[in-house]
């Protein structure tokens, strides 16, 4: 049994949960968020708990049920606390604003770098060297931090680029120089 799929999952209050068959659809403060799971996965809403169980013990049973009950989850965490990616701009000049519904970057190319914010994830600027990406879907809030990131990914000799807060740069020694006769 999967470890992670056997859990129920609690509903918390102002949350709601609705199975149409293979389509789930949750309801929030946040949003609503619906997605459609593999119709072999049983989904089912007892009182406050959503559980997941499996047909068969067959393979691609095994590895659906963890992954359709972490997607619940997440539907849920999403419609009541959001999903927050935090990125930092590193290098001398390298700054970010927001104008708009436009975050907008000085990242050391002769142009300026504009990405819109989409409807379901938005983006704060609250210095010129971090960016926060907020929204419910976590997929999407990855996915777009993921897009930021790639507009200036971190150098690995003065760290220079767009990373995450809690990402390392691996940093790597410049030439060694002329060796001496």
């Amino acid at each position: 049994m999967s470890r992670i799929g056997r859990k129920p999952i609690n509903i918390p209050a102002g949350v709601e949960v609705l199975v149409n068959g293979s389509e789930v659809t949750v309801k929030g403060p946040k949003g609503t968020l619906t997605q459609t799971f593999k119709p072999s996965m049983n989904i089912t809403v007892e009182g406050s708990t959503v559980t997941v169980t499996r047909p068969d013990d067959d393979k691609t049973n095994r590895s659906l049920h963890g992954l359709t009950r972490t997607l619940i989850n997440n539907m849920i965490v999403g419609v009541t606390e959001g999903f927050k990616k935090e990125l930092e701009v590193n290098g001398v000049g390298y700054r970010v604003q927001k104008q708009g519904t436009n975050l907008v970057m000085n990242l050391g190319y002769s142009h300026q770098v504009i990405v819109p914010e989409t409807a379901d994830v938005k983006v704060e600027v609250p210095n010129p060297n971090s960016i926060i990406i907020l929204g419910t879907d976590k997929q999407k809030v990855g996915q777009f931090a993921a897009e930021v990131r790639e507009k200036r990914p971190p150098e690995p000799y003065k760290g220079k680029g767009i990373k995450y807060v809690d990402e390392v740069i691996r940093r790597k020694e410049g030439k060694a120089g002329k060796g001496k006769k």
